[in-house]
């Protein structure tokens, strides 16, 4: 499967395409299609359109992944990126080239890991998994590669980005149908076998004290009225060492004073 990954933009918009086998990518051809400062802006728009015509019928991709605008802090960056990513999308069209888009921190993810990731670090991956002796130049290149390899491992085979329900609902806008999915993380795996372990019971904490009915004997029970014990109130019957004695009787021939 050969994907073409773009970075619009109307001063230098970069393309990269990238052939997937299995799961081995590798690097067909990158670089940037620049177009002249003082041309008019349509003229600028039609080198572009130009430019992409050239590479989908020299490589013949099968898909054509494009980097969504979802924030600029600059107005004019983003209408200009905007006509861009419109050419794009129409010669994407005329060629019938099914496309997947992806905000910047969904390719930076799928690259490297960490949807923060600066451009330095997107570049050195980059280079790394397409075995490139060095990161792209410029910028605009290897942010461009990036989304071929995002969207080529996003993609499944048999997976033609649901084209049967996108040409019913008759959508440019891919991304809408089948947005990009991905695999739990190492990090979103640790996370959520943490929040497991802490939801189970520890051992010997989950039993309930058994509560005794009112009839059983403990120690620590009442002791009823009747019932004998050390510290049981003694009855006016009982002996003890502090009752009084009753008179001894009188000997046999003794005589006992009358009062």
């Amino acid at each position: 499967m050969i994907v073409l990954g773009i970075d619009p933009g109307t001063a230098a918009l970069g393309y990269g395409v990238v052939e997937r086998t299995g799961g081995s990518l590798r690097a067909v051809d990158y670089g940037c299609i620049v177009t002249t400062p003082d041309a008019p802006l349509p003229e600028r728009l039609l080198h572009i359109h130009e430019g992409l015509t050239e590479l989908i019928e020299t490589h013949a991709p099968d898909l054509m992944g494009v980097e969504r605008l979802f924030f600029s802090n600059n107005a004019q960056t983003a209408f200009g990126v905007g006509q861009a990513r419109g050419v794009v999308l129409l010669a994407a069209a005329q060629h019938g080239i099914p496309v997947r888009e992806a905000t910047p921190n969904e390719i930076k993810m799928g690259v490297t890991g960490f949807g923060g990731a600066d451009k330095e670090q997107v570049g050195r991956m980059v280079a790394v998994i397409l075995g490139l002796d060095a990161a792209p130049t410029p910028d605009d290149t290897a942010d461009a590669l990036a989304c071929a390899i995002s969207i080529a491992n996003a993609e499944r085979p048999g997976d033609r980005l649901n084209a049967g329900a996108t040409a019913k609902s008759g959508l440019l806008d891919r991304a809408a149908v089948a947005p990009i999915t991905r695999g739990e993380t190492p990090y979103e795996r640790a996370v959520r076998e943490a929040i497991a372990r802490d939801a189970k019971p520890a051992p010997g904490k989950g039993a309930r004290a058994s509560r005794k009915p009112a009839g059983a004997l403990g120690t620590d029970a009442p002791k009823s009225a009747g019932a004998l014990g050390t510290d049981a109130p003694k009855g006016a019957g009982a002996l003890g060492p502090d009752a009084p004695k009753p008179a001894a009787a009188p000997r046999p021939g003794t005589q006992t004073r009358k009062p």
